[in-house]
């Protein structure tokens, strides 16, 4: 299971056996505008949401954007991850 950057629907889609998790975004230019994240409820407190963080945050990196975080999740998750502040932008 991997995460895949879905740009048709500016979402970042993390495929679950029976759903899928999503970060939805908005780009400005070379930055990728976090809004919000959903996880279905089925799969609530299994790590669901940190796999999928990470994914977003390297998909990130390896294209050379940066992330400004408006999601409360993804604000948490990368307060306690900070090998991810090279691509944080605001």
């Amino acid at each position: 299971m991997n995460v895949v950057e879905n740009p048709e629907q500016n979402r970042f889609e993390l495929a679950l056996d029976g759903g899928t998790a999503i970060v939805a975004y908005r780009p400005d230019g070379n930055r990728v505008v976090l809004i919000h994240t959903e996880v279905p409820e089925e799969f609530a407190g299994q790590g669901v949401g940190s796999r999928l963080a990470k994914g977003v945050f390297e998909l990130i990196r390896a294209s050379g954007r940066k992330a400004v975080v408006r999601c409360e999740f993804l604000k948490g998750w990368i307060a306690k991850h900070r090998e991810y502040d090279d691509i944080i932008d605001g």
